[in-house]
């Protein structure tokens, strides 16, 4: 039992003696004031309406009952009726054992909620290398669900393939296109297709295995497409000309599926998996892994679309104009109504997405959390009007944003354009600062505010960068070991007792809050919270390395005090475990 649980059992015993039935409602806080004691209750401030008493006068009757603990110090009443508890200092050595014995599991939930928790996240189209942006999602959402997993729930991590739809049919002309180029056919190529050289890439590889059999009379595709002067067919521009090269594109890809038939079924599965692949090797490399990988083209394949849209009807909630099929969105609060059918029969990219929600909640999940870039803010009341209207519990979404990381080396922003000679890529990134800093930074702030990423801070060896800090401190304690030489089970049975110095009882105060982060980063949904924590143990780890010589000659005291560090370097473990960032024994 907990320092916090023993003291939560005393006041439950307290209360109860003075107000029956009351004593489930106690919570215990961390004062902000250390003068405030280890932990503050506010039980007799809520309790006393309800009683007709003074809530102050409450307090020091609680205080009266409590039972005599040898772990308990004093409590104090404080201000309106705040009741401050001071515990002993062996009361906190207890950290020091449970850490010893639960191991790689301390801070994790002891027992399970139960509750099936879907986390999707990356989803990122399939249609060129991840890059920086995706990182910050993948980083964030891969911590997300192991600080989830290790509060209890039981977690399933998804990517949402979107291999239906429009974008990879760009994708496929625009491999098909330098297929063309490779074989001296130039078809202009459109400045709004996919651009990069990986492209080009996949257009080698096709040449290289199946020499000219695509290129199928390419001429006939410009047959009844509008075409536009080469230079006026730009990505910038007014409205009305990226409407003519939208529309030119659409036209391109209509006539080279007419003209190439199953062909260019192969061209479109070929750019598939070659893009899925990368972006699977990517994230395996990354260190983040899925459970599922869910394919948007078999909702379609198997009728969902259809059928929710269907729902959708049956229940009153779409009505046709224009030939198309419109959800009325603002009868459940979203600003404007949405189309989920075109007038020419194709469902929409919403259409797909209510399809893939209902399929969650068939699932069984007890909670649902999707992780979106804070450009799609404006999508998430669309997608929970639709689940309403489909009469499921909108509530069990949760949509956690996140913002665009910006890049800076030298202090100078770095340009994000894939022309400037600049990065732009996941594995660039990694392969510039390494994957624990990429992982580590990524989650160091709020997922939905900014982050700056300073590249020349993340390659430092400094304790200005917090992920060489923090691991810093856990090499620091595995070289202490290393040097001491002795056999570990020997710090099962040190006398902790003679752990009293203010920098050890402030050390394993750190410790002992672990658990209680991890509640909260589950419950915030904020693994930032993790970051922080570390970076706190790992100054008071530090600072007590710099005031103390743990291979003292007293035998005692040395295994205290060792048994204290390795039980730090446990929890710094634990904590780098849950953002996907190595400990390493050496630095």
């Amino acid at each position: 039992m907990s320092p916090k649980e023993h003291l939560l059992k005393l006041l439950k015993l307290a209360v109860a003696n003075i107000a029956p039935g009351q004593e489930d409602g106690i919570e215990l806080e961390r004062p902000k004031a250390a003068g405030h004691g280890d932990f503050s209750c506010n039980i007799a401030m809520r309790l006393a309406k309800a009683l007709k008493k003074n809530p102050r006068e409450l307090a020091q009757a609680i205080v009266a009952d409590l039972p005599a603990s040898p772990l308990l110090d004093k409590a104090e009443v404080a201000g309106a009726g705040f009741i401050n508890l001071f515990l002993q200092p062996a009361a906190w050595a207890q950290v020091v054992q449970t850490i010893r014995a639960q191991g790689s599991r301390y801070g994790r939930a002891q027992a399970g909620s139960g509750h099936k928790v879907q986390v999707e996240f990356v989803s990122a189209n399939p249609t060129g290398p991840l890059h920086v942006g995706h990182g910050r999602g993948a980083a964030y959402g891969a911590s997300l669900a192991n600080v989830l997993e290790a509060a209890g729930h039981a977690i399933t991590r998804e990517y949402y393939v979107n291999d239906a739809g429009r974008q990879m049919d760009i994708l496929a002309l625009s491999t098909w296109l330098r297929y063309l180029d490779l074989h001296g056919i130039h078809v202009p190529f459109p400045s709004n297709a996919y651009q990069g050289d990986y492209v080009r890439e996949m257009a080698r590889a096709i040449q290289q295995e199946h020499g000219d059999r695509y290129v199928h009379e390419p001429w006939r595709i410009l047959d009844g497409v509008p075409l536009r002067p080469d230079d006026e067919r730009v990505a910038g521009g007014d409205a009305e000309a990226k409407a003519q090269n939208e529309a030119h594109l659409d036209g391109l890809i209509a006539a080279a599926k007419n003209l190439l038939g199953v062909d260019y079924d192969y061209f479109h599965g070929f750019a598939l998996n070659e893009q899925l692949s990368d972006c699977r090797e990517d994230l395996l490399e990354f260190g983040v892994k899925f459970d599922e990988w869910f394919s948007e083209k078999s909702l379609f394949d198997t009728g969902r679309v259809a059928a929710a849209v269907n729902t959708l009807k049956q229940r009153g909630h779409l009505y046709e104009q224009d030939g198309a099929l419109w959800f009325k969105a603002t009868a459940f609060g979203d600003e404007k109504d949405r189309v989920v059918q075109r007038a020419n029969g194709e469902f929409t990219y919403f259409a797909s997405d209510i399809a893939y929600h209902a399929n969650k909640y068939e699932r069984g999940f007890d909670r649902i959390i999707d992780v979106w870039g804070a450009d799609h803010h404006g999508y998430i009341p669309r997608v929970k009007a639709a689940l309403t209207a489909l009469g499921l519990d909108p509530e069990k979404l949760t949509v956690a944003l996140v913002q665009f990381a910006v890049l800076y080396r030298g202090g100078q922003k770095v340009q994000m354009s894939t022309r400037s000679g600049s990065f732009v890529t996941l594995r660039e990134l990694r392969g510039e600062v390494g994957n624990d800093a990429a992982r580590f930074y990524y989650v160091l702030r709020k997922s939905d505010q900014h982050l700056d990423f300073d590249l020349d801070l993340a390659k430092s060896q400094s304790s200005d960068n917090p992920v060489y800090y923090i691991q810093y401190a856990h090499a620091r304690v595995c070289s202490v070991l290393a040097e001491w030489g002795g056999d570990p089970a020997a710090l099962d049975k040190a006398d902790l007792a003679l752990l009293t110095s203010g920098h050890e009882l402030a050390l394993m105060k750190r410790l002992l809050e672990f658990p209680e982060i991890i509640e909260a980063a589950a419950r915030e949904l904020s693994p930032h919270l993790i970051a922080y924590y570390l970076k706190d143990l790992a100054g008071d780890l530090h600072t007590y390395y710099n005031a103390e010589k743990f291979l003292v000659e007293d035998e005692a005291l040395k295994l205290a005090r060792l048994a204290l560090v390795a039980a730090t370097r446990q929890a710094l473990a634990n904590g780098l475990a849950l953002l996907g960032v190595t400990a390493p024994e050496k630095m």
